[in-house]
C-alpha cells in the first residue's frame, strides 16, 4: 500500500513504491510482472494512477509494455534492450521539446540571476547533490525528481509571471524530456551534469544573468545530446 504524503503525488509515490520492489526482488528482472488490476489493488491507488506511475518507470528504463503480453522488468545485462519511448510522440517530437527548452530555460535562468534568495540557493545545492547521491545509489526516480526540483526553483524566481506561466503550461513535456534520456546516460555524461549544474548555480549565486543563462544552454544541448537530438 502507498503511504499517504500531501507534497507528493499518489503517481509519483506509486512510481517510487514500485521501483523499489524492483530493486529489492520482489518484482524480478526479466519478468512479467502482475496486471495492472493486480498490482492496482494491491498497492490501493486507481488504475489511471497506477499507469502513470508505470510510464513513468517505462521512460526511465525500468519496465516495458508489450502489446497483448504486459509489463516485464527490464533485466539491465539482458540483449533486448531498447530506447526509452517518447510518450509524446504524436503531438510533439522530442527534438521540438529540447529546441523549445533551451528557448525557454535560457531565458527563465537569465531573468532569475538577482532574484533568487539564500533560501533558493541552498535548494539548488540541495538539489543538485541529491540528484548527485541518487544516481549513485541507483535510484533514478529521486534522481530526476532532484532534477526537477532544481530547474523548476530557476524558473520559479524569475519575475516574468507571463514566462513563469509558459513553463507550468508545458511542464509534463519538459519533465519527459528530463527523464527520457536517463537509461541511455553514460556516467561519465552524468559526472558532466552535476558540474555543469554547479556551474549554472554559481552564476546564479554571483548574479550573473548572461553567465547562468551561457551554462543552461550548454547543459541542455548536452542533455539533448544524450538524448540522440543535435540543437542547432
Amino acid at each position: 500500500m502507498i503511504s499517504h504524503d500531501d507534497k507528493v503525488p499518489v503517481a509519483q509515490a506509486t512510481a517510487r513504491h514500485l521501483q523499489e520492489m524492483i530493486r529489492s526482488g520482489e518484482l524480478k528482472r526479466g519478468e512479467k510482472m502482475p496486471s495492472q488490476r493486480v498490482l492496482s489493488d494491491r498497492l490501493k491507488v486507481s488504475r489511471p494512477t497506477l499507469r502513470e506511475a508505470l510510464l513513468t518507470l517505462e521512460t526511465l528504463g525500468l519496465v516495458r509494455t508489450l502489446p497483448a503480453r504486459g509489463t516485464f522488468v527490464v533485466d539491465p545485462e539482458g540483449e533486448d534492450r531498447l530506447p526509452s519511448p517518447w510518450r509524446y510522440d504524436g503531438a510533439f517530437s522530442i527534438g521540438d521539446v529540447f529546441q523549445s527548452r533551451l528557448l525557454i530555460e535560457t531565458e527563465l535562468c537569465r531573468l532569475a540571476a538577482g532574484h533568487l534568495g539564500a533560501a533558493d540557493l541552498d535548494a539548488l545545492e540541495h538539489a543538485n547533490a541529491t540528484f548527485e547521491s541518487a544516481w549513485n545509489q541507483g535510484d533514478l526516480v529521486a534522481h530526476v525528481e532532484a532534477d526537477l526540483r532544481l530547474h523548476e526553483t530557476i524558473a520559479r524566481a524569475c519575475p516574468n509571471r507571463m514566462l513563469w506561466r509558459l513553463y507550468q503550461s508545458v511542464q509534463s513535456l519538459l519533465t519527459e524530456s528530463q527523464r527520457q534520456p536517463v537509461p541511455n546516460t553514460a556516467c561519465a555524461r552524468m559526472a558532466q551534469s552535476i558540474a555543469e549544474h554547479r556551474q549554472i548555480i554559481a552564476a546564479l549565486r554571483a548574479g550573473d544573468g548572461a553567465g547562468s543563462a551561457a551554462a543552461m544552454g550548454a547543459h541542455i544541448r548536452n542533455t539533448a545530446s544524450s538524448a540522440g537530438i543535435v540543437l542547432a
